[in-house]
């Protein structure tokens, strides 16, 4: 019935914006819905502003030239998608896709040129739509603000959307925690304007980086660009992968406002100039009532969320600018026991908890031949349990901790000549934690006992690095990058050294090879450390990256890219009363860290795979992408038995893409298909006699659950009005509704194995208003 009503209320507003939009366009064409394109161009090493650079609209001779802060202007364009191509003398060509125009409004456009390498014999110049990072030329993939937004089966979730490249196994649905090229959750580094964050999501994982919810407004981020592997030495502490997202700026020539609404919860977001156009600000709040989805999508549970977030930017002069940035989340979730009784759950309880992070990032250019960035930030993440067996009510944990972290951060480059340039800078934190959690004795998933545990700890800590990297060229087609990072911790008193290499080779202008190699540290999880004394001495984890790779430009507007990887990593923990266990697999089945006996750093664990990537950027109306992956991930605990990690799909596909008919319609899908993980059974007869769930300790990660595919699907509808604009859209997640399962379990109510599927098919309405 809910759905009912909902779908009437959006079919009334699409018939009231379909008579306005039409009676604007019958309009005289002075009065026809207008905006404008505000952007600037410049270096991608030394970011000083491109002057002389010509714009122009693909397909057309309007376009205009930027001005000695490196900016442009187009004035009254007519509404619409448009693609920008930016060219200069010295400097590869570049094509912005997806900049859309809208009523009344300004859009920001940032484009960065990467100086144009020595012209081979034979080649035509291309149009750009792919630009490479010059110092990772391996596993680096770029999201635009329009791509994110618009993603099927996303909901604007920065994290869901990088699940469709081949990189990502396809795992839950319930949680968006990225798993790449044999990584656990807790290898990923996210870094936003500079400030590295340990978490984006909302009901963060503790020790890990994901969450069921996305916490960033995708409406703010400008870019994504996500390296799956071989990222350079300026990023640390990190296995398998970096996001680095930015937040554009505000509006610097007037004040915009935006109301927006869907089944997840609803949202407002203003901007507007400060210091005369010296400067800029926005904000955002968004609140959830994501209780009207219980009943559809059977959650169960009640949760409840909460967001804002803001940029403000200001230019002290043409050569320094400073940007605030703050992001809060606030976090409830409740399950009930009458719930958990009704579902055959062993546990009810409540979690509730807060993320922020503040900071300011200074940036100063130089010269023309450098700049630097520098951060300082202050992050924080509360997290307070309290969970009950729904049997017998008592209580099972307690969990009162925050995490608190002082950052500074800065990354400088400089530019010796064309075919040189060096980057070097560094991290400092402090770390202000305090655990205190508890957790009664317990049976484990395999029928053993496990002893109480209670901690009451707090670790008052520094930690540094610093890097330095060089990138050169040493013959017209080779590109060469070498970087060195150096890392130590107080708390457990290791530091390390990592190396890392990477190389472009310009076969011609359509082909290139690619590779990299690197050691990569990273520090095993405070909260996990903390829990025994023995665990403090445990060794920092060791991940090796070794990665070929080809890509091909098809067409200007498509790439096709082949990457070959094999990482191998050790001193993972292993517990010595459960050997045949890997410690950080479980750790990302259960969503925590739960408490191990005796640890010892002897795991060890590789990844091998190859990967396949067809992309077209939006051109003549179609867009999509086709992804395909094979690989193999495994550990090894005590002994000298090797086994599938719950990580490992084997084969994966993934298909998106879409339709832009007009500037008024988008239609769009994304299916993926991914192979069954590995599982554990259970051990049937320990379960019925104990009445919960007991796993067989001989036959661990020895079954495969069922294949998983989805299909994801969303159709948008645009209206440009005088003064505003509207984006109506429905999605459907998992339009035919495969029963895809998460895990099975033991039912205590209804005595027998049992299975919990994950998202089954979702109808979500919603809108967007732009004033």
């Amino acid at each position: 019935m809910r759905l009912q009503v909902d779908t009437l209320i959006v079919l009334a507003v699409l018939s009231f914006a379909a008579s306005e939009s039409v009676r604007c366009q019958t309009a005289s064409d002075t009065s026809a819905p207008r905006g404008s394109i505000h952007g600037r161009v410049v270096d991608i090493v030394t970011k000083s502003p491109v002057v002389g650079a010509s714009i122009s609209f693909v397909g057309t001779l309007r376009g205009a030239a930027t001005d000695q802060r490196g900016e442009f202007t187009l004035l009254r364009l007519p509404v619409g998608n448009y693609s920008l191509a930016v060219r200069s003398i010295g400097y590869e060509p570049l094509t912005k896709t997806d900049v859309i125009v809208r009523s009344k409004r300004i859009t920001y456009v940032e484009a960065e040129l990467r100086q144009a390498a020595v012209e081979v014999e034979g080649t035509v110049v291309t149009a750009g739509y792919f630009p490479e990072s010059p110092s990772q030329p391996t596993g680096v993939t770029g999201f635009t603000s329009e791509e994110i937004r618009r993603s099927p089966g996303s909901a604007g979730d920065v994290s869901r959307i990088i699940r469709i490249l081949p990189s990502a196994a396809k795992i839950n649905d319930l949680y968006n925690g990225l798993v790449i090229r044999g990584g656990s959750p807790a290898e990923n580094g996210f870094y936003l304007d500079n400030i590295e964050i340990p978490n984006i999501n909302h009901y963060p994982i503790q020790g890990s980086t994901g969450g069921p919810i996305g916490l960033l407004n995708v409406d703010f981020l400008q870019e994504v660009t996500f390296s799956s592997g071989g990222f350079s030495a300026i990023y640390g502490d990190r296995l398998s992968s970096i996001m680095d997202l930015t937040f554009r700026e505000g509006n610097r020539r007037e004040f915009d406002g935006q109301l927006d609404a869907n089944f997840a919860g609803f949202g407002t977001a203003a901007e507007a100039p400060i210091g005369s156009g010296r400067g800029s600000w926005l904000f955002a709040a968004r609140r959830s009532f994501l209780d009207l989805l219980v009943d559809v999508i059977g959650l169960g549970v009640v949760p409840r969320y909460s967001d804002y977030q803001g940029k403000l930017v200001y230019d002290v002069s043409a050569q320094n600018k400073v940007t605030i940035l703050g992001v809060l989340g606030i976090d409830l979730i409740e399950f009930e026991r009458a719930e958990s009784l009704r579902n055959g759950n062993s546990t009810y309880g409540r979690w509730d908890g807060h993320e922020w992070v503040v900071g300011a990032d200074w940036r100063c250019l130089w010269s023309a031949n450098g700049y630097s960035n520098t951060s300082f930030s202050i992050l924080s993440t509360r997290y307070k349990s309290r969970f009950y067996s729904t049997e017998s009510d008592r209580q099972l944990t307690d969990e009162n901790s925050l995490e608190q972290t002082v950052q500074i951060r800065n990354v400088s480059a400089y530019q010796f000549n064309r075919s040189t340039y060096f980057e070097f800078g560094l991290d400092g934190k402090y770390v202000t934690d305090n655990y205190d959690f508890s957790i009664v004795e317990y049976t484990n998933n395999f029928g053993d006992g496990v002893s109480a545990l209670a901690v009451d700890e707090r670790i008052r800590s520094p930690k540094v690095g610093t890097f330095v990297s060089l990138t050169m060229k040493p013959f017209k087609r080779l590109t060469t990058t070498a970087g060195l990072r150096y890392d130590f911790f107080e708390y457990n008193k290791l530091s390390h050294l990592s190396p890392r290499i990477s190389w472009s080779y310009q076969l011609s202008r359509r082909c290139t090879l690619n590779g990299a190699s690197g050691i990569y540290y990273q520090n095993l999880p405070l909260h996990l450390l903390v829990q025994r004394k023995t665990s403090e001495h445990l060794k920092d984890l060791i991940a090796y990256h070794y990665i070929i790779g080809a890509s091909f430009l098809l067409k200007e507007d498509t790439k096709l890219t082949v990457e070959g990887y094999f990482k191998d990593y050790y001193n993972f923990p292993i517990d010595l009363s459960q050997p045949q266990l890997f410690a950080v697999d479980e750790a990302f089945g259960d969503q925590y860290f739960t408490t191990w006996q005796e640890l010892v750093d002897v795991g060890r664990a590789r990844s091998r795979g190859v990967e396949l990537t067809l992309q077209k950027k939006l051109v003549r109306g179609v867009y999509g992408m086709v992804c395909g992956s094979y690989s193999k991930s495994r550990y090894r605990g005590l002994g000298e038995v090797w086994r599938d990690r719950v990580i490992d799909n084997r084969a994966v596909v993934g298909i998106e893409g879409g339709y832009k008919p007009n500037n008024h319609w988008e239609f769009s899908m994304r299916w993926i298909f991914a192979g069954g993980i590995p599982y554990t059974p259970l051990n049937l007869r320990a379960s019925r006699i104990l009445n919960r769930t007991v796993l067989d300790r001989t036959r661990v990660n020895l079954a495969r659950y069922p294949d998983y595919h989805a299909l994801n699907l969303r159709v948008d509808r645009r209206f440009h009005f005088r003064s505003s604009n509207l984006i109506l859209y429905l999605s459907v997640w998992n339009a035919y509704n495969r029963k895809n399962i998460f895990t099975y379990f033991w039912n205590t109510t209804e005595l027998k194995q049992d299975a919990v599927y994950q998202w089954s098919r979702i109808p979500l309405l919603g809108v967007e208003f732009e004033f």
